[in-house]
């Protein structure tokens, strides 16, 4: 449970329509009234009428439902639910460049093993790994593979769905 005051990750899904310029007036909201967005994902939707931006943004629940009703000012958002993390599956991937010379390349190895990743290059001293799951489960690796020398390493933000079985929290404007 989240004190008064404590910042906490919210995960809000806005669909919106699937015009040229939304996305650039949905992170304009955040930046304008100072939030910093965490992730943010953007994908069609199975009607190409609409996107799909996923973001994760950490606040206090009191301007989050500011954000909510300034999303709903904009002209192009159709629904916005908010997805709690209990009720909510998120995956999100990671890729990462790993200095693995001979004599460490079969601990990289382990690791990514270990985790469920794939390699999806190698060179003479390196590795390209993927992996995707969980955020948490990615900071754990990213923490692992930290122990060696990660050359270059990109996460493709959240993505996030209700739990089957269970709604997510639409938002509606006030």
């Amino acid at each position: 449970m989240t004190r008064p005051g404590e910042l906490e990750n919210h995960t809000i899904v806005v669909r919106v329509e699937n015009k040229a310029g939304v996305l650039a007036r949905v992170a304009d909201l955040f930046a304008r009234r100072g939030y910093n967005i965490f992730s943010l994902a953007v994908a069609p939707t199975n009607d190409e009428r609409f996107s799909k931006i996923t973001i994760v943004v950490t606040v206090e629940s009191t301007p989050l439902d500011q954000i909510v009703k300034q999303l709903f000012k904009l002209v192009n958002v159709v629904e916005i639910a908010q997805l709690p993390a209990d009720q909510s599956v998120e995956r999100e991937l990671l890729l990462a460049t790993v200095d693995a010379p001979a004599k460490t390349r079969g601990e990289v190895l382990e690791i990514v093993d270990i985790f469920e990743g794939k390699i999806v290059a190698v060179s003479g001293e390196q590795l390209t790994v993927s992996l995707d799951g969980r955020p948490d489960k990615l900071d754990d690796f990213e923490a692992l593979l930290s122990e060696y020398t990660i050359s270059d390493l990109q996460r493709s933000g959240r993505i996030a769905l209700p739990k089957i079985g269970r709604q997510a929290a639409r938002l509606r404007a006030v």
